[in-house]
């Protein structure tokens, strides 16, 4: 194995069109918020070239980027890895993911309407599948799919431009817990859908405030590597 360390069949496909270092630093940053690239691991410019099948200039370039954005640490003669978050960082965010989500989960309930309840559904019910199978990457991607649709809901497109901005992040401390929160995740997530479909704001509000502490919660006091 390489000291990249990268899973078989774990790299993604460089999308097309755009330029090639933002093509680059998108297939990093998905490595890593998958965790496909643990936090603490080597990143060798050379290596990663090989994996994505280009040159070292747009690795070299994405992983620049990625150091300005606090995803990479740049080491003085020791090179790139991929930062450690620290539990503060974690709570930080965390809460603020708690503050934006209750609200748009109360505009989801005051806005929402049959069509989104049905997508609601859909996704939980593909979320329970996931779990059932132990499908931990798949369960990962809905949960962000199920919050991001709660995020459309509430119709605010200044709350979805801070809700994206986190995202990642959050997908990157809910990744390690996932298999941990599992099914009783998705019991929120559906307790969460009967409060939007009623249009009972204060009940949604509480239950989307309760659900992503439950997250960070388990996040603090998940085993530590």
């Amino acid at each position: 194995m390489l000291s990249t360390g990268l899973p078989q069949g774990a790299v993604p496909k460089l999308e097309r069109p755009g330029p090639l270092r933002d093509r680059v630093y998108e297939a990093l940053l998905e490595l890593i918020t998958t965790r496909a690239l643990q936090p603490g691991q080597h990143l060798v410019e050379s290596e990663l070239a090989t994996h994505l099948g280009v040159s070292r200039q747009p690795v070299r370039e994405a992983l620049q980027r990625l150091n300005t954005e606090g995803w990479v640490d740049l080491r003085p003669a020791q090179g790139a890895f991929v930062h450690e978050p620290t539990e503060e960082e974690a709570d930080q965010l965390l809460t603020v993911r708690t503050l934006l989500e209750a609200e748009a989960a109360r505009l989801a309930a005051a806005h929402a309407d049959k069509a989104g309840i049905e997508a609601l559904d859909e996704i939980l019910a593909q979320g329970m599948l996931a779990v059932a199978g132990d499908d931990v990457d798949t369960a990962v991607a809905l949960n962000a799919r199920f919050h991001a649709k709660i995020i459309e809901l509430a119709g605010n497109a200044v709350l979805a431009e801070l809700a994206a901005q986190v995202d990642r992040r959050v997908r990157w401390y809910y990744t390690p817990i996932a298999r941990q929160r599992g099914n009783q995740s998705w019991i929120e997530h559906r307790d969460l859908i009967a409060a939007i479909a009623a249009h009972d704001e204060q009940l949604a509000t509480r239950l989307m405030r309760e659900h992503t502490e439950h997250t960070r919660r388990s996040y603090h006091d998940r085993p530590k590597s």
